[in-house]
C-alpha cells in the first residue's frame, strides 16, 4: 500500500519509492533516506510533530511537513 512517510503508524516498516528532491534536507539524503530504503516509524511526539523514524540504522526525527513529501510502500502492518 502506497502512502507518504507521515501517514505511517507506530510499528510500520516500509520502502521509501519517491521523494520530492527539494524538500529533503540534503542531511538527511546523506543519511540514507533514499528510494530503496526501509524506514520504519518508531515513535510520534505527543502533538504529532515530529516523528522519530529509523533508517539504514540510524535514528532521526524529521518534521511531519518533510515526512509528507516521502512516498513509500508500506511492507509490515502493527501488531
Amino acid at each position: 500500500m502506497k502512502t507518504s512517510l507521515a501517514g505511517l503508524k507506530k510499528g510500520q516498516k516500509a520502502i521509501i519509492t519517491d521523494f520530492n528532491i527539494d524538500a529533503i534536507p540534503l542531511k538527511l539524503l546523506e543519511m540514507g533516506c533514499l528510494p530503496g530504503n526501509v524506514v520504519e516509524l518508531l515513535q510520534i511526539a505527543p502533538l504529532g510533530d515530529p516523528i522519530y523514524i529509523n533508517v539504514n540504522d540510524s535514528h532521526v526525527a524529521i518534521r511531519m511537513e518533510t515526512a509528507e513529501e516521502i512516498d513509500v510502500e508500506i511492507i509490515t502492518d502493527t501488531i
